[in-house]
């Protein structure tokens, strides 16, 4: 990492059993010793730990130890003074704010500020999330997560299903994209930006990175967004789960969490106005490109995990050709007003793969 310019940082963000301290420490000194710049941590004792054995290695507190307030921050800095916090997910702009007002107030901070702008959003707090470590046995805390959040659920209210229709992913926010936030997140004090980044790909990371690195570039020199309809798009495409602001403008439970899918979509195509046997015709185009060679997801509106998806054989006109005996779409469970989403992009993959 070094010699390409760039730091490395080890996370350890979970808290450290007892019985695991020995081990805990034996790491702490393999981290110090190769030269690792920061440590993102969670456990105060761990702190403590690691201020003995590698005090040359930064510290860096982890959205996990749940800093919401500036007064949560002075009292973690009165223990041991941290290099970077990376604040809670769920505070607005207002609220990371007032960590700025209380430092020239009273508070006197010294923690310089990090937020994450981009990526998947867990429903638990903070990402303090139980749930796949009691249904699966995996823990989220510790690096192993089902993803339990991502799964169709029921209601049931006082004893009775609802009828939810097609919204049936309830636990499942939409993706973070601050993109066009990152000037008021930079006069609010944050100086540095977190991309959340768990399995993705590299052509992700070559997208996001590029993007965010114009936007902020331009905030910086107090300059307008250079962020072009095609630099959303490449955000779009190379994962998402539809884009949202997450908690930063305020709280909006419903539009954060619509329920209607858990997994990657990408931008809406149209709407199904007619179809046959290996082809449909969209009407509603919002003005996303496509091409053969492209993939795609009809939805239904059915359940997800039975959801058909195929790469596109050829276009002509409106009308999207698939190949009756490769694709394996069975056409008769596609209707007219049956939605269809972009998922695969080869060009942008091969532009992407430039960079890396």
């Amino acid at each position: 990492l070094h010699r390409h310019g760039v730091r490395g940082f080890v996370t350890m963000n979970t808290l450290i059993f007892p019985s695991e301290l020995k081990t805990a420490e034996q790491q702490l000194r393999r981290i110090a010793a190769a030269g690792v710049d920061a440590l993102i941590i969670q456990d105060l004792g761990l702190a403590k730990l690691a201020r003995t054995v590698a005090p040359d290695v930064e510290l860096h507190a982890s959205t996990q130890m749940t800093i919401t307030s500036p007064e949560g921050l002075a009292f973690v800095e009165t223990l041991f003074p941290m290099e970077r916090a990376v604040l809670a997910r769920e505070l607005s702009i207002n609220e990371i704010e007032r960590f700025q007002a209380h430092n020239v107030e009273h508070l006197h901070l010294k923690t310089p500020l990090e937020v994450f702008c981009h990526g998947a959003l867990c429903v638990a707090y903070s990402g303090q999330c139980l749930t796949s470590e009691s249904l699966g046995q995996r823990s989220a805390n510790r690096g192993e997560c089902a993803q339990a959040c991502r799964m169709p659920y029921e209601l049931i209210v006082d004893g009775e299903k609802q009828e939810m229709g097609a919204v049936r992913y309830l636990l499942s926010p939409q993706d973070l994209a601050a993109v066009d936030l990152v000037p008021d997140l930079v006069r609010a004090g944050v100086k540095s930006f977190k991309i959340e980044g768990r399995l993705k790909s590299p052509e992700y990371v070559s997208a996001v990175t590029r993007v965010y690195r114009k936007a902020l570039d331009a905030a910086m020199a107090e300059q307008e967004s250079p962020v072009t309809a095609n630099d959303r798009y490449e955000l779009e495409m190379t994962f998402s789960r539809g884009l949202s602001t997450g908690w930063f403008q305020g709280t909006n439970h419903p539009y954060l969490t619509h329920g209607k899918f858990g997994k990657k979509r990408g931008p809406l195509l149209g709407t199904i106005i007619d179809c046959g046997a290996g082809w449909v015709r969209l009407g509603k185009l919002t003005g996303v490109p496509f091409s053969a060679g492209d993939g795609v997801v009809f939805d239904a509106g059915e359940n997800r995990d039975l959801e058909q998806g195929a790469r596109i054989w050829k276009v002509e006109g409106d009308r999207l050709v698939f190949h009756i005996t490769y694709s394996g779409i069975n056409f008769d469970r596609i209707k007219p007003g049956h939605t269809i989403y972009k998922t695969s992009d080869p060009k942008l993959e091969s532009e992407l793969r430039r960079f890396w």
